[in-house]
Order: structure tokens, then C-alpha cells, then sequence
């Protein structure tokens, strides 16, 4: 099989695009063969702002029927593949949209929340982010765990503190994510994951995407899909060819003004860090270049069979297990 067919005939998922809702989006989703992603509707916002984001994002689904379909279940995944259409997983990247309200947890899962971040960056009622002085998992926090549990929300942990997300990781009773990651071994950054900390994760049932946001790769700006691919196989040599996904955390069509509200704490307080530059690694600027993370994996010597569960197959497996399907 070609790369080409390869990746035509594969089950390709995303497991965190953060990228700017529209149908140009959609259209470059289609265009690079993504069968499914979670998409973030939630970082800063509290409740009532989230609702209005998804409120917002399945009219958008809507009007936009011929090119994505929401998701669900696995068996949607799928269906999407059989129709030609990328689905779309509602994610958060913060539990502060639970605020106080345990009850909240199952109604976001009912409007099609899969995934939840526990913290971003820094504090919240759940735990602690990477910025911060980790208190880990707070009484509370292990409440949301559970009943995040019991709904089928999968616990993300990609920027959570080191300590938080040891705590998550051995309070879950399903498997927990990094969902978009790197490994510090290849650079040393505060949002990085150590050796360690993604064997413990693998040890323990966990699952981690790969990201490929460049101020986190080695190279910064001056990478290329092959130093993605590197950082891919780095992780899988850690925690092995069954645990292992993608998660680019493509930020397609955002201008300067959403890094700044990311970047703040709450959206608008202290400045937590930089970004400086983002230049996405060559060969892999947008989402419609999906195809050629194919065709790399499989120039650098592996075999169809690993390519497959890397590019979507795993997260398939290890979202029907948090899902409860």
C-alpha cells in the first residue's frame, strides 16, 4: 500500500486541535484525511461561556454537514470514516467550566464533551496546572475525577502539574491522557513530560498524543515533520506502540490577540509565559498536510501496521474503554 493509501484507508485522529472554528478549517480537515478531533470549546471560560461556545460550535456543525459530523461514541468515529467526514469531539483544556457543580460534568458529557483537561496552566478548584507550585488533587478534584468516571470523560493531563497529575493518574479508575505532550528528554520546557512521568502514565493504563508545537520542540521554529516524527518515536520507545497517539495542538487561524489570552492567566491576568514565534514544522504547517506525518512514519522504517495505531487507531481504542462503550 502506498502512503497515500495508507493514510486514505486509516483512521486518523486528532487528539487536540485548538485551531479557529470555520468552514476553511472543516474544509483543510477534509483535505488532510482527518477522521476525527477533539476540538477545544473551553479554556478560560466558566460555565455559561462555554455553553454559549457550544451552542455556537454544533450551529457551525450544522451548516457545515457535508464536511464534519458530531461525535459522540467510538461507533460515530467510524461512521464518519464510512461517510467521508471528520467528526468532531467537544474537549476542554480547563475543569473550571465545572465550576462548583458536580451535576455539570454529566451535562456537558450529554452535549458531547469526551475530554476534559484538569487544569490549564494554573490553579483551579480540581488541582494545579504546570505553572504553579503543585497542591495536587484537591478533595474536590478527586470527586470530578470520579464522576468523570462514571459519565466517560476522559482525564487529560498534557499542561498539569507534576504532582496533580500523578494523584489523577492513580485516582482514575479508567485510563487518563497526555493528550498533546512532549518529552522533556528532547527539550527541557515547563509543559514538557519527563521520562518518568510517561512511563508512570503508560504503567498505570494511560494514553499520550505527541504534539508538535514548535516553542516545545527541540528545533523551536526551525523544525520539521521529521523532528515531529522523532519526538513520536522517542515517546513510543517509553511507553510503547499501544499507548501512543497524535495531538498536533494545531492553532490554525488564530491571530496574536488568542496567544495573549492564553498565555495570561484567566485569560487576562499575569503573564504565565511566551510563545514567541509559532511556526508549525515544515511539512506539517496545517491540518490539510496530515497525509505526509504518514509518510514520514513510514519512510523512517515503520511498518503499516504501527503507522495505523499511531495515526488513530489507539485513541479509538483507549476512548472506547474511557467512554464506557
Amino acid at each position: 500500500m502506498s502512503p497515500a493509501q495508507l493514510h486514505a484507508d486509516s483512521i486518523v485522529i486528532d487528539g487536540l486541535i485548538i485551531a479557529k472554528w470555520n468552514r476553511d478549517l472543516f474544509e483543510d480537515m477534509r483535505k488532510g484525511g482527518l477522521t476525527a478531533a477533539n476540538c477545544t470549546v473551553s479554556v478560560w471560560e466558566g460555565f455559561q461561556a462555554t455553553i454559549n461556545n457550544i451552542v455556537a460550535s454544533q450551529k457551525l456543525i450544522r451548516e457545515n454537514s457535508d464536511l464534519v459530523i458530531p461525535v459522540k461514541t467510538t461507533a460515530d468515529i467510524r461512521r464518519a470514516k464510512e461517510q467521508g467526514k471528520t467528526g468532531i469531539i467537544f474537549g476542554f483544556q480547563n475543569a473550571h467550566a465545572f465550576e462548583d457543580q458536580l451535576g455539570y460534568v454529566e451535562i456537558f458529557k450529554q452535549l458531547g464533551v469526551g475530554v476534559v483537561q484538569m487544569c490549564y496552566n494554573t490553579q483551579n478548584l480540581v488541582g494545579t496546572g504546570c505553572y504553579e507550585r503543585d497542591g495536587g488533587l484537591s478533595g474536590f478534584g478527586r470527586e470530578i475525577v470520579a464522576e468523570m468516571n462514571r459519565v466517560g470523560i476522559m482525564c487529560d493531563l498534557s499542561h498539569v502539574g507534576s504532582k496533580t497529575s500523578e494523584e489523577v493518574i492513580l485516582e482514575s479508575k479508567k485510563p487518563v491522557c497526555y493528550s498533546h505532550c512532549l518529552p522533556s528528554g528532547l527539550k527541557e520546557h515547563p509543559r514538557n513530560k519527563s521520562d518518568e512521568e510517561l512511563k508512570f502514565i503508560a504503567d498505570h493504563g494511560g494514553f499520550v498524543g505527541v504534539t508538535m508545537f514548535a516553542p516545545f520542540l527541540a528545533k523551536g521554529i526551525d523544525s520539521t515533520i521529521d523532528d515531529y516524527a522523532e519526538a513520536i518515536e522517542y515517546t513510543m520507545n517509553i511507553v510503547g506502540e499501544d499507548a501512543i497517539g497524535i495531538g498536533t495542538d494545531f492553532t490554525q487561524g488564530h491571530g496574536q490577540d488568542f496567544f495573549e489570552m492564553l498565555t495570561h492567566d484567566k485569560g487576562y491576568a499575569r503573564r504565565l509565559t511566551s510563545f514567541g514565534k509559532i511556526i508549525n514544522p515544515l511539512g506539517i504547517r496545517t491540518v490539510g498536510e496530515f497525509p505526509n506525518l504518514t509518510e514520514t512514519l513510514l519512510k523512517r522504517g515503520h511498518p503499516e501496521r504501527v503507522v495505523r495505531k499511531i495515526m488513530g487507531e489507539n485513541w479509538v481504542n483507549v476512548l472506547k474503554d474511557v467512554w464506557g462503550e
